[in-house]
């Protein structure tokens, strides 16, 4: 796929591992770890952050990218025994950023790439469910509209919201059938005719190409730009690509997108803690549009995904030694791992952690002191709200951390 003596600019999920984060950014040196020890991931492939700082020096891609990337996607296409774009059967795709520290919400992703007025026919035959194959071709229009043309996010809200108050009060997007979804498409590529004098791209190889170039230089967008400038991450880093199957939560109440932490980020505790809303995808969860489940209400709804999820989750914790978060999917109750990374904490949830994993023989002492940040002492002795269903008050003082620190489970010398 790479000539001979050229640089390599994009491996499969296979060819990665963890400790790549340089080259292939955080998420997909970490869809690559999920790879390789088991877990199940969509395939895919990361475009590297070397392509991207190389594009935005030339303002152009490297000499032979999107042949690189092309080899790739024949081999994903062949993997999942699809075309991307095809009008009987469609490959779709999502075009995710991932920098080598997180950056949540600063940069860009598109999903449901390859959609076109033919394969949303070919995507209607193959799920044999039409308001799904409309609702995804709808979401993709103005996910692509918004993110790779420019376009005002407020011109497909306010149609999307219209199209809610028709039909009636309170309704949600999950309301309206396909007739609407479709009617709501076709506003939407008339917005983006309106805005950039051209009509919607057709060519699932242009879409992909606008949409790799779009997550580049949302590097140097003003919102990335700020939150390095904030967390003190150089910009020199670039971002990488990941090119992924999809896999839909969209597909009705026995799929849907979830985020979830091995450990309870706030308190520490031992206990899986996150969001779950059926019949979404992932930017439903951040968006805020609906309202989300408790985490332990997925078990309730779908016992099995729970139980497939919970033994992902105590996987990744032994592999990673630490509290992990986790992006995933069901499909027809099909569980996908999406993303994983080592959570954010608070500082009291830190100390925990670090006590009990000690405890618990993941980690030793000198790395569980190690893991403690003294620049945040000083929010252990600030008060705050007692949660009320939690066994223990979480307004704890740092004496008390030392003391639970220094108990019974955590007396290594």
């Amino acid at each position: 796929m790479t000539p001979e003596g050229s640089t390599k600019y994009v491996y499969d999920f296979h060819e990665g591992s963890k400790d790549m984060k340089d080259l292939l950014g955080g998420k997909g040196a970490n869809l690559a770890e999920m790879t390789n020890i088991g877990l199940p991931v969509p395939p895919g492939f990361t475009i590297t952050t070397a392509a991207c700082l190389t594009s935005l020096d030339r303002g152009r891609f490297p000499d032979g990218l999107m042949d690189e990337v092309g080899g790739h996607l024949r081999s994903l296409e062949g993997s999942m025994g699809k075309r991307l774009g095809d009008a009987d059967d469609p490959l779709l795709v999502s075009v995710r950023s991932g920098a080598k520290f997180s950056m949540p919400g600063m940069m860009d992703t598109v999903l449901n790439l390859g959609l076109n007025d033919r394969s949303v026919q070919g995507l209607v035959a193959q799920s044999k469910d039409e308001r799904f194959a409309w609702d995804s071709y709808r979401r993709f229009v103005q996910m692509f509209g918004k993110i790779v043309l420019d376009i005002p996010a407020d011109r497909f809200e306010e149609r999307l919201d219209a199209a809610k108050e028709r039909k009636g009060p309170g309704a949600k997007d999950t309301d309206l059938d396909a007739n609407e979804l479709r009617a709501l498409t076709d506003e939407f590529k008339a917005i983006v005719h309106e805005e950039t004098g051209e009509n919607f791209p057709e060519d699932p190889g242009q879409q992909l190409e606008k949409a790799i170039d779009a997550v580049f230089r949302s590097w140097n967008g003003a919102r990335a730009v700020a939150y390095r400038r904030q967390n003190k991450i150089s910009d020199s880093l670039g971002t990488a690509v990941n090119v992924v199957a999809m896999v839909f939560g969209n597909r009705g109440e026995d799929s849907g997108t979830g985020v979830a932490f091995t450990r309870d980020p706030a308190t520490g505790e031992r206990t899986p803690y996150g969001d779950y809303l059926p019949n979404a995808q992932g930017e439903d969860v951040v968006a805020g549009i609906r309202n989300t489940l408790r985490l332990d209400e997925l078990a309730e709804i779908d016992p099995a995904s729970y139980q497939e999820l919970r033994r992902g989750m105590d996987i990744l914790e032994r592999h990673y030694r630490d509290m992990c978060d986790i992006e995933f999917t069901i499909e027809r109750g099909k569980l996908w791992f999406l993303q994983t990374r080592v959570g954010k904490r608070t500082a009291f949830a830190e100390w925990v952690m670090a006590h009990d994993m000690v405890g618990e023989g993941l980690i030793s002492l000198d790395e569980g002191l190690l893991r403690l940040d003294a620049d945040r002492l000083e929010q252990l002795l600030k008060p705050v709200i007692q949660r009320e269903q939690k066994e223990w008050p979480w307004d704890a003082s740092c004496s008390r951390l030392i003391r639970r620190w220094n108990g019974p489970a955590g007396a290594n010398g």
